[in-house]
C-alpha cells in the first residue's frame, strides 16, 4: 500500500512539472511577442531618428533593411528559449540547436539581400557614375553570391561535406559547359556589353535583329520593345556580336532632301530662292549651324533640284518632326514670294507633223505622215 501510494505520489509530481515545464515555455513566447512589439512601436523608431540626424543615410539604409528579420529573429529566439525549456531529450536539442543558427543566418543574408538593391545601393550607384544596366546586372550577381555563400554556410551546420560537392562541381565543370555553351556565350556577351556600353536602359537602339527601345538586360538575353509596342528577347551574344546604332545618342539630327522646281523657273530666281532658304537655315534658332547646304544639285527629268542639307539641334523625335514642319512651311512661303512652283513628274508628247481635226463629231483625220508620231 504505500509503495501503490508513493507511485502516485510521483506520477502526479511529474505531471505538475510537466504543466508547469508548458506553462512556462508558453510565457517565454508571450514575453517574445511582447518584445518584438516594443521594439516595433519603441526601440527601432528611436533607433531610426538617431539614423536620420546623421549626414550619411547608409546606416538608416542598414536599418531599414534588416527592420523584419530582426523582427523576426526576436521571435524564434523566443521559440528557440522556450523549446530549451522543455524536457524534449539531447536529440531534439541538438537538431534545434542547427535549426536556430541555420535561421540566424538566413536572418542575416535576409538583411544583407534586402540591403543589395535598395534606395541606399541605387544612391550610392548614381554617386559613382554607374549605369543603370550596370547597376542592374551587378545586384542580380550580387544577390546571386550572398544566396550561394548562405547554402553553403547552412550546409556546414549540418554537416554537409561542402568541399566535396565543390569538387564534384569542378570534376563536372566540363560536361557542364559543354552542354550549357549557349547559355555561357549569352552570359559572356551579357559581361561584354557591361564593360563595352553601348547602350543602356531607355536607349533607342537598331541591329540587324531588332530595332527599339531597351526595357532590361539580364545574364542571357536583353529585352527590346519594338515600335509595334512588342516585346523582343534578343540573346546577349548576338548583341555582343552585332553591329549596334544607338540612336539616343545622337548629338543631332539630320534632314537631307531634294527640292525640285519648275524648268522655266529664271536663273535669277533660282539663286535668290537657293540664297534665301540658306539664310533662313542660318538664323533659324532649332538648326544646327555646324553643316547647312543648300545647292543648286542636278537637272533632273521634271526639275531642276535644290539640295538642301541640315541638322536639327534637338534628337527627340516629336520635336524634331516639328522643326522640320515649320522649316518646310517657310520654304514654301519663300517660293511663294518669289512666284516659282513646285515641280511634279510630267511628261510632255511632240507630234512631228500638225494633227488635222475633222469637222464631224467622232470622226478623226490623220496627217498625211499618220503613224510617224515621236514621243520625247
Amino acid at each position: 500500500m504505500p509503495e501503490s501510494l508513493l507511485q502516485l505520489w510521483q506520477a502526479v509530481v511529474a505531471r505538475e512539472n510537466i504543466w508547469w515545464q508548458l506553462g512556462t515555455a508558453a510565457y517565454i513566447v508571450l514575453l517574445a511577442f511582447l518584445v518584438r512589439g516594443l521594439f516595433i512601436c519603441f526601440i527601432f523608431r528611436i533607433i531610426l531618428r538617431m539614423a536620420e540626424k546623421t549626414k550619411t543615410a547608409f546606416d538608416e539604409a542598414i536599418l531599414l533593411a534588416f527592420e523584419n528579420p530582426i523582427k523576426r529573429l526576436i521571435l524564434v529566439i523566443g521559440f528557440y528559449i522556450a523549446l530549451l525549456s522543455l524536457p524534449l531529450g539531447p536529440a531534439v536539442d541538438a537538431v534545434m540547436d542547427n535549426i536556430f543558427r541555420s535561421l540566424i543566418i538566413v536572418f542575416i543574408v535576409a538583411g544583407f539581400y534586402n540591403l543589395v538593391g535598395g534606395d541606399a545601393y541605387h544612391k550610392l550607384s548614381k554617386k559613382l557614375s554607374v549605369e543603370k544596366t550596370v547597376a542592374g546586372f551587378a545586384t542580380k550577381a550580387l544577390r546571386f553570391i550572398i544566396i550561394a555563400l548562405a547554402v553553403a554556410i547552412i550546409a556546414q551546420e549540418w554537416d554537409y561535406d561542402v568541399n566535396g560537392f565543390i569538387a564534384g562541381l569542378g570534376l563536372g565543370g566540363l560536361a557542364v559547359a559543354l552542354a550549357a555553351k549557349d547559355a555561357l556565350a549569352n552570359i559572356f556577351g551579357g559581361v561584354v556589353i557591361l564593360l563595352d556600353k553601348p547602350f543602356e536602359v531607355g536607349d533607342w537602339i537598331s541591329s540587324p535583329s531588332v530595332e527599339g527601345t531597351v526595357e532590361e538586360m539580364g545574364f542571357r538575353s536583353t529585352r527590346v520593345r519594338n515600335f509595334e509596342n512588342a516585346q523582343v528577347i534578343v540573346p546577349n551574344a548576338s548583341m555582343a556580336n552585332d553591329p549596334i546604332t544607338n540612336w539616343t545618342r545622337m548629338q543631332k539630327r539630320r534632314i537631307s532632301f531634294h527640292l525640285g522646281v519648275t524648268y522655266d523657273t529664271a536663273r535669277q530666281k533660282l539663286q535668290v530662292c537657293i540664297d534665301r532658304i540658306k539664310t533662313m537655315l542660318e538664323e533659324h534658332p532649332e538648326v544646327h549651324p555646324d553643316a547647312i547646304f543648300v545647292r543648286f544639285d542636278q537637272f533632273n527629268d521634271s526639275s531642276l533640284d535644290i539640295f538642301i542639307y541640315f541638322y536639327t539641334r534637338t534628337t527627340v523625335w516629336a520635336d524634331h518632326l516639328a522643326v522640320k514642319e515649320e522649316i518646310n512651311f517657310k520654304i514654301l512661303a519663300i517660293l511663294e514670294t518669289e512666284g516659282v512652283s513646285v515641280a511634279f513628274p510630267s511628261q510632255s508628247v511632240y507630234f512631228e507633223n500638225r494633227l488635222e481635226v475633222s469637222e464631224n463629231p467622232g470622226e478623226s483625220v490623220n496627217s498625211p505622215a499618220e503613224g510617224s508620231q515621236e514621243k520625247k
